[in-house]
């Protein structure tokens, strides 16, 4: 499939298109990354439309089975459904340890379905590198929402909150020390909170937490002054309170593009996607520079053994670095880079 096949498939919807679309943008093959920069280029006019929203929440609180109930709930309303799965790497090997596929078995049997398992790689903050550019790619092949499933280690999964439009946070019934366990930095982004499990013994329980969590919000400031945080008990295995979410998404984007907010984030997403893809390439060709790979293994093991503090050993590879990159600009040597 050529280029401008794949880019037609596309905007036509065509799932197996999508799928090579985001292997190709995931791809770390310098050929691969300049065809899928044109490829995304290419799609631009067509994306923004979805609304994107990012899940997180600690192991054991139904994020996959909330997706799977909410996306067949939002086809059942005439949408089209793409999650995003972004699974632990192994250290070891770097694969995935998991693919959220197997777990959503009925939603990925949909026509009106996309689910992409990818792996987190050495990326903290719950996303992959390329989840961004694999949005806009959802976005241009017609998929009216795009669910963003963080890894769900914790509470570093922030990330997410960067690249989303609305940061739902899913989380088990909890009491006292697992309760305190919900730490402020994760809450206080999240614009809709979740209690799941609200069903059998647990239903009690979750209406509880619900009480409890609304309350410790009411004690910090919304993250948006045009939108007050709901907190729902929701079960994900009996549907209860699933549809009730899709309402919130819409007024939620209603109240940010009325008062012009939606358009904002929007912006700040693509300027915190241009530092964050500078911070990488940057590490990437500092890696790649022959004269700090030359004195790297060295200052490592002199930090490691205790001999050189790991400030003045990266001040050293600095150094380096940015000598090296001024020599490659200029093919001219000044009269002291000669005497050097």
């Amino acid at each position: 499939m050529t280029a401008q096949e794949l880019i037609a498939a596309l905007r036509h919807g065509d799932r197996r298109a999508l799928a090579r679309a985001v292997t190709l943008i995931e791809s770390t093959r310098a050929d691969h990354r300049e065809e899928a920069e044109r490829l995304v280029e290419a799609l631009l006019p067509q994306t923004g439309g979805a609304v994107r929203i990012g899940i997180s929440g600690p192991p054991g609180a139904g994020k996959s089975t909330f997706i799977e109930r909410f996306g067949l709930t939002g086809i059942a309303l005439d949408r089209r459904i793409a999650v995003l799965a972004v699974d632990p790497a192994s250290k070891r090997g770097g694969g995935a340890i998991l693919g959220d596929k197997t777990r959503m078995t009925e939603l990925a049997r949909s026509p009106a379905a996309f689910i992409r398992p990818s792996s987190a790689g050495d990326r903290v903050g719950g996303v992959a590198r390329r989840t961004r550019e694999a949005i806009l790619l959802c976005e241009a092949a017609g998929f009216d929402a795009v669910l963003v499933e963080t890894v769900g280690v914790g509470q570093a999964e922030t990330g997410v909150a960067q690249i989303v439009d609305m940061f739902v946070l899913i989380l088990p019934p909890a009491a006292g020390d697992e309760l305190q366990g919900i730490k402020r930095g994760v809450v206080e982004l999240a614009d809709l909170v979740l209690v799941n499990k609200a069903d059998g013994e647990l239903a009690a329980a979750a209406r509880r937490s619900s009480a409890d969590y609304a309350s410790a919000l009411r004690m910090l400031r919304p993250p948006r002054a045009e939108w007050q945080v709901p907190v729902r008990a929701v079960s994900a295995l009996e549907g209860t309170g699933i549809s009730e979410v899709w309402d919130d998404v819409a007024r939620f984007r209603a109240a940010l593009e009325q008062s012009g907010a939606w358009s904002r984030r929007r912006a700040e997403q693509a300027r915190a996607a241009l530092w964050s893809e500078i911070g990488d390439s940057l590490i990437e060709q500092f890696r790649a520079a022959p004269r700090v790979s030359e004195r790297l293994a060295a200052l490592e093991q002199k930090v490691m053994a205790g001999t050189r503090t790991p400030t003045a050993a990266a001040r050293a590879l600095f150094a380096t670095f940015l000598g090296e990159d001024r020599q490659q600009a200029s093919p001219h040597p000044t009269p002291a880079e000669k005497t050097t």
